[in-house]
């Protein structure tokens, strides 16, 4: 798991609640009339309200109304204000002439893949953890793209900065190895001895993670950390540094962490491919381009003030 593959995990459950908040509003009234489908046996009304019953805890009813008023609640002005920020930075890329080609596109796909093992993986990952589709995936790294590029439109890069940038900064562009780990974490060193134990007699390490971790984010699938590159700042430093000391196939002693003890196994290891030196100078550039532009914020507040934006609802004021 690289720490990418995460970060872009955290970035894409607030997009989950933003679509749903955006697909009630727009049922509700905040698009064109839609015909009402044929009611199913679970689409009941409430009699003599005409609200939607949603949910019900005993004889208490919860309505579709009751619903929207909360996702309003907490998450209305956020959402609004994502759809003003997208309709903004529409309009001005309009007016510019800006858009974002396929080829960019795949490049930030790419980007955002980085940690998974395939393209496949990480769109069924997305799907599975977070239940979107390649599509809205897609489409919210375009309009991230389109935000980027407008914001420094005016800003040019040359290769020299970026061959300097490179070559400051060469640590972060070398090849680096990764690990495949596999851990069980305990509250003693007692229970990480015993542990040991059931290993030597054959035991398998998936059924011991599930059964005796304390791990919540691993028990469940044997343990497995996935592959890990040896700076991980995701990963328990103690289990990154045992587990490069380790051969592979090989189990660790006891290993003390903060809060317990870990039995580390090497799974596998490999050195990742050698760097695509034109996909790095395209990431630097843009990355150098953003440092020299406005911050994002500040940008799209610029872009709201100049299309005239107004909120009219003042629970949905920021």
């Amino acid at each position: 798991m690289q720490n990418v593959k995460r970060l872009w995990g955290v970035i894409i459950a607030l997009a989950v609640v933003i679509l749903v908040l955006a697909s009630l509003l727009v049922s509700r009234g905040g698009g064109p009339a839609l015909t009402s489908p044929t009611p199913t046996p679970d689409q009941h009304q409430a009699e003599g309200k005409g609200a939607q019953i949603v949910a019900k805890i005993g004889d208490r009813e919860i309505t579709m109304d009751d619903l929207e008023a909360a996702l309003k609640r907490h998450y209305g002005a956020e959402q609004l204000g994502q759809m003003l920020d997208r309709r903004v930075v529409q309009l001005e890329a309009q007016e510019q002439g800006v858009s974002v080609d396929a080829a960019e596109l795949a490049r930030e796909l790419k980007r955002m893949q980085q940690g998974y093992e395939s393209e496949q993986q990480y769109y069924e990952a997305m799907q599975t953890q977070l239940g979107m589709s390649k599509e809205e995936i897609q489409e919210d790294a375009a309009n991230k793209l389109l935000l980027e590029k407008l914001a420094t439109l005016t800003i040019q890069i040359t290769n020299a900065e970026i061959d300097d940038y490179i070559k400051t900064h060469a640590d972060e562009f070398q090849r680096k190895t990764e690990y495949h780990i596999l851990q069980i974490i305990v509250s003693t060193k007692d229970q990480a001895n015993k542990v040991l134990a059931e290993l030597a007699k054959g035991e398998s390490f998936a059924i011991l993670a599930r059964d005796r971790s304390i791990d919540d984010a691993t028990n469940n699938n044997g343990g497995d950390l996935g592959w890990v590159v040896g700076d991980d700042p995701f990963v328990e430093a103690a289990v990154l540094e045992t587990a490069k000391t380790l051969k592979v196939g090989q189990v660790s002693k006891p290993v003390p962490l903060a809060e317990g003890f870990a039995v580390v196994s090497l799974k596998e290891k490999r050195d990742q491919p050698n760097p695509d030196m034109a996909f790095i100078k395209e990431n630097v550039r843009r990355e150098l381009a953003l440092q020299q532009a406005p911050p994002l914020k500040d940008y799209v507040n610029q872009l709201r003030a100049k299309w005239k934006v107004s909120i009219l609802d003042a629970q949905l004021r920021q």
